[in-house]
């Protein structure tokens, strides 16, 4: 018997866009895989870089970060602090090892149901390509 892998990616999503697309797809019927495990944010200026690496350790082989579109923002201006950080994480990231092929941003809003299906099962298949995430620590000691 051979198992099939199946990729664990944790979302962080601001409570008032995406969530409630994620939301709208399940009211819809939209079907997606079942490999996200979504951790609600009141926005996605909230996001910190430790909450992405803790993702990881933890077992993530991808993260998605999603919010609210640029000038939508429940609390004004989260997402542009978000896009803000996401530039300065970007580097971060890049030079503690992990692939930046396993993390995602996007801007879903709490219309775009279709839009958060159609992303998430791209992101599953993209991340299946890739192939469990292995940290820096875990390559370099065995």
């Amino acid at each position: 018997m051979t198992e099939t892998y199946e990729p664990k990616i944790i979302a962080f999503v601001c409570n008032w866009c995406t969530y409630l697309g994620a939301d709208l797809a399940g009211t819809n019927r939209l079907e997606y895989p079942t490999n996200i495990r979504i951790i609600r944010l009141p926005c996605t200026g909230r996001i910190d870089f430790n909450l992405i690496i803790k993702a990881f350790e933890v077992g993530a082989d991808a993260v998605l970060v999603s919010g609210c579109h640029p000038g939508d923002c429940h609390y004004n201006a989260g997402n542009y602090h978000a896009r803000r950080r996401w530039i300065l994480f970007r580097e971060l990231i890049d030079t503690i090892g992990i692939d930046m092929e396993r993390i995602h941003f996007s801007w879903i809003s709490a219309a775009e149901g279709k839009k958060f299906q159609e992303f998430i099962t791209e992101i599953v298949d993209k991340t299946k390509q890739l192939g469990p995430y292995q940290d820096y620590k875990t390559v370099c000691h065995t």
